[in-house]
């Protein structure tokens, strides 16, 4: 059933776009499309809707003429009148669906307002309408997939995607496209509605909130908006604590875009001079952002440039500014770290990063500093990381410079830059959420190459990346790689055949580029013959309909084991306690069963409960002289196994309760700092004590294995050849029985005088081994220790000479 008429009012927050983009003030309404022949019916027009429209543009004509008018009656001295403020602060953007061709039930429910306007509006952008879009979707993919209204907006949306191939996508510079990647992240959310609006209602969509599962799939998708790698950072910086994306929250994030890319222009015309061949990516000045370089313990204010391949330093004077400084950052043993500095070799202030290049030249230290807090130096920390995580990615996943296989794959030649200009957008991404002051607590996390570098599973995502770059199909259908001759593989015997890897478009990466040994990793192995699995639409390596990409694919896999990392260090952490006494409350309630334990068979050893003594000791004395010694192990590991598999399903029941397993102990009472002091002070002394007891230990084991008292030492080693020939001559079995009688009969009154005799004499023995001596050098420094041998010979000479003449 065709729909004739369908309105999605979407309302503005109060934007400057109306100054920044002159086609925003352009029409406030978009006719999508038109009747396709058919004629309205007088009867089919809902009086009540024309009205209200009639009234909104009345309303929108009287603002626009009093917002053209206004300068004309009030100026303000001094400055040029602003027209259109007046319309800026009341506009309202209209998307009109002159004709909804698409069916409005499915299968599967009915769809969303959201839903009709993103189907509707792209696949008019396509040439087409929903209608012929639906048609060709559903002969392209299974009943099952094509039933799904998500999948259909993804089609509708990638295929307008997949038309252009630039870096950073020229749509995104208009207001209504903006707002039509919005609305489309809502219908993936939400592509079904309860109950069928009808034509007059109206949909502010400018309240709803798109989540992360939507942002995720949509947003890499668009070149220069997010990373598929790092979407899900991305994300939680632009949410924040809220549980989702506003609208004006994500106009500003592509407002704050564009603008970093108009000063990255300017950036370029300025400084093309002498960097005409590097991209600058960031300057900070000493005046706008103050940068320090440290040499000597002197701090030197100046101009600092990042670009793709450099970072440049000019320092000013005060003749004003001099030459300026490079520091290549392509080269191979790069290293930026966060660093203090302070004068006097105090390191006094933590708002210091230090670039090294592993040579034998100094490293490079900047400060910059922020009154704000430390997040300027961690965003520009992340800005340098990046260009270098960069060309180490290109050295260890790119073909060798000079390679000529390169052009034996369409499009390789250009990998390079592709990479390069990734990382470029991914800065650009960071710079905007600077400036919306939306950042996550480690900047690092938002660029991928340095990201991807320090998380698991990251090799592979890596690796699907190089794919991306450098992959793309063989324009030879034979080609020598290595000096092997290479037939074409189809991606099925991949598993078969591994020289090469294959993406889902028939892009192949050669195996002669593998130099990274991430390639051999289990991970890697196990991806790459699983990767080739799909049930969607390839419309490119880059958009794949009802289904991910190899990037899409590792990238969730990466994002499930650092969820898993971050749960299980969120633990870790929860368990270290601060606080000595506290710690030793855990300690104690950890090991509670190994302590019952302990008690119960010294209640069975003292003979308390005589009946459970003698079960105990015919139960040992059974498994010893029935030879079932060998089993009690395995037995052990068993029951073990047995009793945390039941555990396991009990708790999955939910018959366990939810404080099952958790460690309970009381906190420590509240006390003063002295209190705190003296605390410290007594289990410091405990602690000292302790050491004291078991040096002294050693120190007497010392003596008697280096025969430091000849008489013990002699006779220690007779009480071992004894033991010794015992345990070669009697069996096992008897020896061990021996020693369960000789525990269990110590406290009887036969033996209780006996055993305390022949302890007291032990004790008397031991008391009387003296500890081996221990001599306490003086302390010697560093200068004395690197000082000449000639040296200390001479002074020494000296010192001796002096004395004499001095006696």
């Amino acid at each position: 059933m065709l729909s004739k008429l369908s309105v999605a009012h979407l309302k503005n927050y109060p934007t400057s776009y109306g100054r920044d983009f002159p086609e925003h003030r352009k029409s406030q309404f978009k006719l999508v499309g038109q009747s396709m022949g058919d004629k309205w019916k007088l009867n089919d027009i809902n009086t009540n809707a024309v009205q209200e429209k009639l009234n909104i543009w009345l309303l929108k004509t009287q603002n626009f003429f009093n917002g053209v008018a206004s300068p004309l009656v009030r100026t303000n001295p001094g400055r040029k009148p602003v027209p259109g403020n007046g319309f800026d602060e009341s506009e309202m953007e209209d998307i009109f669906v002159a004709e909804q061709t698409i069916d409005s039930r499915t299968p599967n429910g009915i769809l969303s307002l959201a839903a009709i306007v993103s189907i509707e509006q792209f696949s008019r952008m396509n040439g087409l309408t929903g209608q012929k879009m639906q048609k060709i979707f559903k002969a392209l993919v299974p009943e099952s997939v094509s039933n799904e209204v998500r999948n259909l907006v993804e089609y509708c949306c990638f295929r307008f995607l997949s038309r252009d191939n630039s870096d950073f996508h020229p749509s995104l510079k208009e207001p209504a496209f903006q707002r039509l990647i919005f609305i489309t992240m809502l219908a993936w959310e939400n592509p079904y509605c309860k109950e069928h609006s009808n034509a007059s209602e109206k949909a502010s969509f400018q309240r709803m909130l798109v989540r992360e599962d939507a942002f995720i799939r949509i947003a890499p998708a668009i070149p220069g908006v997010a990373d598929g790698s790092t979407a899900h950072n991305l994300f939680k910086a632009l949410a924040g604590d809220g549980q989702g994306i506003s609208l004006g929250l994500w106009l500003t994030y592509i407002k704050e875009i564009l603008r970093v890319q108009e000063m990255r222009k300017s950036y370029q015309t300025q400084e093309c001079f002498h960097l005409s061949e590097e991209s600058i990516l960031c300057i900070g000045s000493s005046q706008q952002q103050p940068v320090l370089k440290w040499e000597n313990n002197m701090a030197w204010p100046g101009k600092l440039t990042l670009t793709d391949k450099a970072i440049y330093f000019e320092s000013v004077g005060i003749l004003g500014q001099k030459d300026s400084m490079r520091l290549d950052l392509t080269r191979d043993g790069q290293l930026v770290e966060k660093a203090k500095v302070g004068p006097l070799d105090s390191v006094r202030f933590d708002s210091a990063v230090s670039i090294s290049s592993g040579l034998e030249s100094k490293p490079w230290v900047l400060e910059f500093v922020d009154l704000g807090g430390e997040m300027k130096r961690d965003i520009w920390h992340a800005f340098i990381s990046e260009v270098i995580a960069l060309h180490k990615f290109i050295r260890s996943y790119g073909p060798e410079d000079g390679d000529e296989s390169i052009f034996n794959v369409y499009g390789a030649h250009k990998g390079k830059r592709r990479a390069t200009i990734s990382a470029i957008n991914s800065i650009a991404r960071l710079q905007a959420l600077q400036y919306m002051r939306k950042l996550l607590d480690d900047p690092i996390k938002l660029v991928p190459f340095s990201y991807l570098h320090s998380v698991p599973y990251g090799d592979v995502v890596c690796q699907t990346l190089a794919m991306r770059y450098w992959g793309g199909p063989l324009i030879k259908k034979f080609i020598e790689v290595d000096s092997q001759p290479v037939q074409e593989v189809s991606p099925n015997e991949v598993g078969k055949n591994c020289n090469h890897v294959f993406d889902l478009d028939g892009s192949v990466y050669l195996r002669k580029w593998m130099k990274s040994p991430s390639w051999s990793s289990s991970d890697s192995i196990s991806f790459w013959k699983s990767s080739l699995s799909r049930q969607g639409v390839v419309l490119s390596k880059n958009l794949v309909v009802a289904d991910y990409t190899l990037v899409g694919k590792a990238a969730e896999t990466c994002r499930r084991k650092c969820e898993l990392v971050e749960k299980t260090q969120a633990t870790i952490d929860a368990a270290m306690l601060k606080g000595i006494p506290s710690n030793i409350d855990l300690f104690k309630e950890l090991l509670l069963p190994l302590t019952i334990v302990a008690k119960n068979f010294e209640k069975l050893r003292h003979w308390e409960e005589p009946h459970l003594t003698v079960s105990f000791l015919a139960f040992a004395y059974a498994i010893i002289f029935r030879n079932l010694l060998s089993f009690v192990f395995p037995t052990l590991m068993i029951i073990a196994a047995a009793s945390m598999l039941t555990l396991k399903r009990l708790k999955e029941q939910g018959r366990l309760g939810r404080s099952f397993g958790k460690v309970t102990i009381r906190d420590q009472p509240p006390s003063n700092t002295i209190q705190k002091i003296i605390a410290v002070k007594d289990a410091m002394r405990d602690v000292e004590n302790y050491l004291q007891s078991l040096n002294v230990t050693l120190l007497k084991m010392r003596t008697i294995i280096l025969s430091g008292q000849p008489q013990v030492t002699m006779e220690v080693a007779l009480a071992l050849l004894s033991s010794a020939t015992i345990l070669l001559t009697v069996p096992f079995k008897y020896v061990l029985a021996f020693l369960i009688f000789d525990l269990f009969t110590r406290e009887l009154g036969f033996r209780k005088e006996m055993v305390k005799t022949f302890m007291s004499f032990v004790k008397q023995r031991w008391n009387m081994v003296p500890a081996a001596p221990v001599v306490v050098l003086p302390f010697e420094s560093e200068e004395s220790k690197s000082e000449p041998k000639g040296t200390k010979d001479q002074s020494k000479l000296g010192k001796g000479k002096n004395s004499s003449n001095t006696v």
